[in-house]
C-alpha cells in the first residue's frame, strides 16, 4: 500500500517536472521526466502526450505518432476528461491525422513515381496499401455456426473465375420478368429473417421479422419450394450449371431478396464459411450498395458478383424505390468433393443428435 502511494507521488512529481520543462521549452528534460512517469504508469495520458511532443520536437514524427495513438486508445470518454486534457487530445488527434496524410502522400508519390497505377486500387496490392495506410481495416471469416479452416480470406471473388455466371447474367431479362409476376402478389414475400417459436427470441440487430427486408424462396434450406419454383421456371433453368451448395436441410437456398426504400441491413456474418453467396441484381434504382469487409460496391442490374458472407457485411437502399436481387449460395471452389461430402455428413450427424429440423438461415 505504501509502495503504491509512493509510486503515485513519484508520478505526480515527475509530471510536474515535465510540465515545468515544457514551459521552459526544455524538450529533452520533458522527455526524460515523462520516461520516468511511463515506467511507473505506462498508460498515463498526459505522459503519453508529452512523450509524443518531445519526439516530434526531435524530428521523429513516426515515433511521436505512435505515442499519440497510444494516448487516443487509452483515453476515457470525452465527458470523463478535464477540459484541458480533452483539448490536448483533440490537438493530438489533429497532429496524428497530419502525420498520416504526410505518410500517405509520400508513399503514393513513391509508388506512382515507379509506375504504380492508382486506378488498380481494387487489386490485392491496392488493398494491402490501403490497409497499411489505415484507410481500410482487416476483416476475416467469422461464421456464426461452423468454421472450416485454411480457406482463403477473400471478400469479393474475381468474376472471371466463374464462367458459368455468363448464362445467369444472359437470362437477366427472363428472370426479371418472372420476378415482376411474383411482385404482383403482395403476400409472396415474407421477412428474410423469421423468429423461431421454439428458440429464444433473437433480435439480430433489427433483422428478425423486419418487413423492410423480405424474400421469395425457390429453394430454401436444401429443399425445392415446388409452388414457388413453378412460377419461375426460367430462373431455375438459368442456374442449371451453377455449382449450388449441397448440405441436406441447409443448402442450397435460391431466392429473390427485396430491400425496401431507406432500409439498412446492419453488419452481420453468415452461418458457415463453406459456401459463397451470389447476387444477380434485377431491380436497382440506384443508391443501393453492399459492404463486404472493407470493400463497398454498388449493385448494377444484370451484373453478378460472388462474395464470402462469413466476412462481416451490410447493405443499404438509400433510394426511394425497392431493390430486388436474385440470391443463391454455391459451393466454395477451394473445397474438394471429399471435403464437401464430409461437411454434409457432419451436419447430418448434428441433426441426428438433435432429432430436430435445424435452425437455419441463408
Amino acid at each position: 500500500m505504501q509502495a503504491a502511494q509512493a509510486g503515485q507521488a513519484d508520478v505526480a512529481v515527475m509530471l510536474g517536472l515535465a510540465y515545468s520543462c515544457r514551459s521552459l521549452q526544455d524538450w529533452a528534460g520533458m522527455g526524460a521526466s515523462v520516461d520516468r512517469v511511463l515506467a511507473l504508469d505506462p498508460r498515463n495520458l498526459r505522459a503519453l502526450i508529452m512523450k509524443g511532443d518531445s519526439l516530434e520536437r526531435g524530428g521523429d514524427t513516426r515515433a511521436a505518432s505512435a505515442y499519440y495513438r497510444a494516448a487516443l486508445r487509452s483515453a476515457p470518454p470525452p465527458d470523463k476528461l478535464p477540459p484541458d486534457l480533452l483539448q490536448e487530445l483533440r490537438r493530438v488527434q489533429q497532429a496524428n491525422e497530419q502525420f498520416a496524410k504526410r505518410y500517405e502522400d509520400h508513399m503514393r508519390a513513391w509508388l506512382n513515381g515507379r509506375g504504380y497505377d492508382e486506378s488498380q486500387s481494387n487489386t490485392r496490392f491496392g488493398q494491402a496499401l490501403d490497409i497499411l495506410l489505415g484507410r481500410k481495416r482487416v476483416y476475416l471469416q467469422e461464421p456464426r455456426y461452423f468454421y472450416f479452416p485454411q480457406l482463403p480470406q477473400m471478400q469479393f471473388y474475381d468474376r472471371a473465375d466463374f464462367p458459368w455466371l455468363d448464362a445467369v447474367e444472359a437470362a437477366t431479362d427472363d428472370i426479371r420478368a418472372e420476378l415482376q409476376g411474383v411482385l404482383q402478389d403482395d403476400a409472396a414475400f415474407t421477412p428474410y429473417v423469421k423468429g423461431d417459436p421454439n428458440r429464444p427470441y433473437s433480435e439480430q440487430m433489427g433483422m428478425t421479422n423486419n418487413p423492410a427486408w423480405t424474400a421469395f424462396y425457390l429453394w430454401q434450406n436444401g429443399e425445392l419450394n415446388e409452388a414457388n419454383a413453378a412460377r419461375c421456371p426460367k430462373t431455375l433453368a438459368a442456374l442449371a450449371n451453377a455449382p449450388l451448395a449441397r448440405i441436406p436441410g441447409r443448402t442450397p437456398s435460391v431466392l429473390f431478396s427485396q430491400l425496401k426504400p431507406g432500409a439498412h441491413i446492419p453488419p452481420h456474418n453468415g452461418l458457415i464459411n463453406t459456401r459463397l453467396i451470389v447476387h444477380l441484381p434485377l431491380i436497382v434504382p440506384g443508391k443501393c450498395r453492399l459492404r463486404v469487409g472493407n470493400e463497398v460496391r454498388e449493385w448494377r442490374e444484370g451484373r453478378a458478383w460472388v462474395f464470402d458472407d462469413s466476412i462481416e457485411h451490410e447493405a443499404w437502399n438509400d433510394s426511394d424505390l425497392t431493390r430486388v436481387i436474385l440470391l443463391f449460395d454455391i459451393a466454395r471452389p477451394e473445397l474438394t468433393a471429399d471435403e464437401n461430402r464430409w461437411v454434409a455428413t457432419l451436419f447430418e450427424g448434428i441433426d441426428d443428435f438433435t432429432g430436430q429440423k435445424p435452425e437455419w438461415d441463408i
